[in-house]
């Protein structure tokens, strides 16, 4: 006898960035709390924010925390497809944690057939190994110009006949006639699935939105789910880099500790590579775009990008590379992380074409390093150890670090700063130390060496700091999960998942 699926339950939304994802992470650990077996799932995630699994598959980064949350490993099944954006027309698409190939939008739309047969097997083994699953849409179910290719939000929740909570953003203003339009905009077999709203991102007091949810409710006959608090600082990755237009730090304000310049290329990725650094108090991280807010920081860094050369150009067009080279000459410590790497290099040679049209491109020049693009990927966690003594890596000698590699290319360095624990090169330094670049994401979640480098940076600089305590981050989880407890609406999901909480 054919064992009964596990139930799901869904979390859709109004538009993008309402908070699907970490009210998607705080459900997961509310339910695990319960000592249910839950998984997390979201059928194609657009995002260059991406994670390794441990079998060196590569998935939304937001899965992997909701994974985390979830107590569960992360796995390829609970991101089935994923689409790196190289360009606003083109995505890398990755199917199953492996690259498929890079289409732009209309040719994607034509392989349905072959990635939604993939898509639901994904759910269906997730479903048949857990308890629950909570499965994440993405943007709105009301974008009627792509529901004939929909393969993340009703599409799905129709597949799993699966009870929906659709969120909007209160803080944005006007969210009751977003959950109401977008009601209005399914399809009537859809709007029988949405079984609760959610107001998302709440400030103020509640009891003033009563006759607006009163009127909600008459009008489509669902209630209100619940009145999820703002959460300024939770201490979770942020799915996309929108996230980052939040952040904004004025270049000219006073500052006694470290200030550290990011450049946010266009088409940026992994970069939550940076939190670690906004969790130190004496630390300012400043996302720069131009030239004019460059500032005099004590340390930059280059982050990951998904076009190397297309951003390596954006970079020369905004003339960072001039204002790179006057903060080199100021003493400013400089890190460049995986495509930042690539580009603080000699020379990026592309003879398959794989990052552009181009044969290749000049790097910066900063480090004796060459890269070669190839049509391989590599994907997969690493342990590396510190073989430099000397600028930012400082009494770091032999420190072992951890985290994960994203990337096509290789590069051959002169000088290895930092090693595979196989001895093969993972990053290199300038001679002086000051200039470092690595292929490790994640480096900055390495407690010791974060600090260190900190610590190495404000000694050379004459700046403050003081080195936090250890974050734990299981507690940002529990946070999260306490709060929906709190405001959501406990019976009402007790109901649709058939599960105790």
């Amino acid at each position: 006898m054919t064992p009964t699926p596990a139930p799901v339950l869904m979390v859709q939304g109004t538009s993008s960035s309402v908070g699907k994802s970490l009210l998607v992470t705080g459900l997961c650990r509310l339910f695990a709390d319960a000592g249910v077996r839950v998984a997390p799932f979201k059928a194609q995630n657009m995002s260059n924010n991406a994670a390794v699994t441990d079998t060196g598959g590569e998935i939304g980064r937001a899965q992997w925390v909701q994974a985390r949350a979830a107590r569960v490993r992360p796995r390829v099944e609970m991101n089935p497809v994923l689409l790196k954006p190289e360009s606003n027309h083109r995505s890398q698409v990755i199917l199953m944690g492996h690259p498929l190939a890079t289409l732009d939008y209309r040719d994607y739309r034509q392989r349905r057939e072959e990635t939604w047969p993939v898509i639901t097997a994904a759910l269906d083994t997730l479903r048949a190994e857990h308890d629950l699953v909570i499965i994440e849409g993405a943007g709105s179910p009301a974008e009627t110009n792509l529901r004939d290719r929909d393969v993340v939000n009703m599409a799905i929740a129709l597949h799993a006949q699966a009870p929906v909570l659709l969120a909007g953003d209160i803080d944005r203003g006007g969210v009751f006639a977003h959950l109401y339009g977008t009601w209005a905009l399914v399809a009537p077999e859809e709007q029988a699935l949405i079984r609760g709203f959610i107001l998302n991102k709440f400030r103020g007091d509640a009891s003033l939105l009563t006759p607006a949810i009163e009127d909600l409710q008459r009008l489509t006959g669902v209630p209100t789910a619940g009145i999820v608090p703002w959460f300024p600082r939770h201490e979770i990755p942020e799915e996309d880099s929108v996230a980052l237009e939040t952040r904004a730090v004025d270049s000219t304000s006073a500052w006694a500790g470290i200030d550290v310049a990011v450049l946010r290329f266009p088409r940026i990725a992994n970069f939550d590579d940076l939190d670690p650094l906004e969790s130190e108090p004496d630390v300012r991280v400043r996302w720069v775009e131009t030239a004019e807010t460059w500032g005099d920081p004590d340390l930059v860094i280059l982050p990951g990008t998904k076009s190397t050369i297309a951003d390596l150009d954006w970079l020369r067009r905004q003339q960072l590379d001039t204002r790179l080279r006057w903060s080199i000459g100021r003493g400013a410590g400089v890190i460049g992380l995986c495509g930042g790497y690539q580009m603080l290099g000699q020379t990026l040679a592309d003879p398959d074409h794989v990052e552009s049209e181009r044969d290749g491109a000049p790097g910066l020049g900063w480090l004796a390093a060459e890269t070669v693009f190839s049509r391989g990927k590599r994907t997969t966690q690493s342990r590396a150890v510190i073989t430099r003594d000397d600028g930012l890596l400082e009494g770091l000698r032999g420190v072992e670090v951890e985290g994960y590699e994203i990337h096509t290319g290789q590069t051959q360095a002169g000088s290895v700063a930092i090693a595979l624990m196989d001895g093969t090169g993972l990053g290199s330094a300038d001679e002086t130390g000051w200039i470092l670049g690595c292929y490790l994401h994640g480096l900055m979640h390495n407690l010791e060496l974060r600090q260190s480098v900190l610590l190495n940076v404000a000694r050379k600089r004459g700046k403050q700091f003081e080195p936090a305590p250890p974050r734990d981050d299981e507690l940002a989880f529990d946070r999260l999960a306490e709060a929906l407890r709190a405001s959501l609406d406990l019976p009402l999901l007790e109901r649709l998942t058939g599960i105790g909480l």
